[in-house]
């Protein structure tokens, strides 16, 4: 079975996802404080780290992106039923 490792910014609309993007690739900003000053996800305490989980234990959209996607790589906005995601897979093995 694959495992992966990644982290996620959550956030209520498109546009704030949108913006967060927008700081983290154009501005520079660091992804983990990112998500520690906007996230609503418990995780943004530890800068929006999920650590390891492997298919199916995420919800359908997130699984398709961290098993699919270029590692390292941001990805989104990604909707789901909790909001609007900014997603980095950090491994998959």
């Amino acid at each position: 079975m694959t495992i992966a490792s990644a982290r996620h910014i959550l956030v209520e609309t498109e546009e704030e996802c949108l913006k967060l993007r927008g700081l983290i690739l154009d501005e520079g900003e660091d992804f983990s404080e990112i998500a520690r000053n906007y996230s609503n996800c418990p995780s943004k305490e530890q800068g929006g780290d999920l650590g390891k989980f492997g298919p199916g234990m995420m919800v359908k959209e997130f699984d398709e992106v961290v098993f699919n996607s270029e590692i390292n790589s941001l990805q989104g906005p990604i909707k789901t039923q909790f909001g609007y995601h900014l997603l980095e897979v950090l491994s998959r093995t």
